[in-house]
């Protein structure tokens, strides 16, 4: 299982800069298709994490006797959530409304899921 998530992981860290990964695209249409299917991979990646990084939290919770560990996590991910969103449109800002704002803020989400990806990882036993 370790071996297949992390086979799903390992693509994330090519690159720090999503749009630099669909420089095979030939105008701004095609590369904010691109970003956006690298945005719905990272959801379902963040999810899947969540998910492993969740069930070690519960995990340690039963071990534990207390009840501390799957409360932070999920308070994390909410927090995690609200920060990204606003990060993401405080970057789409820059942008000055251009043509590119789209692109600026969905690429921003993509660069701060992968991290978020390695962050919940770091949760599993």
């Amino acid at each position: 299982m370790r071996f297949f998530l992390a086979a799903l992981f390992v693509p994330f860290a090519a690159s720090a800069d999503p749009t630099l990964e669909c420089s095979d695209a030939s105008s701004q249409v095609e590369i904010g298709a691109c970003v956006r299917d690298m945005e719905l991979a990272v959801n379902d990646a963040v999810e899947a994490a969540l998910g492993i990084a969740q069930s070690s939290a519960q995990e340690l919770d039963e071990v534990t006797g207390r009840v501390v560990a799957l409360p932070a996590l999920v308070a994390s991910q909410t927090a995690w959530i609200t920060y990204r969103d606003a990060q993401c449109e405080a970057v789409g800002a820059s942008f000055g409304g251009g043509s590119g704002t789209g692109i600026g803020i969905t690429a921003c989400r993509v660069e701060l899921g992968r991290t978020r990806v390695d962050e919940l990882l770091q949760f599993a036993n």
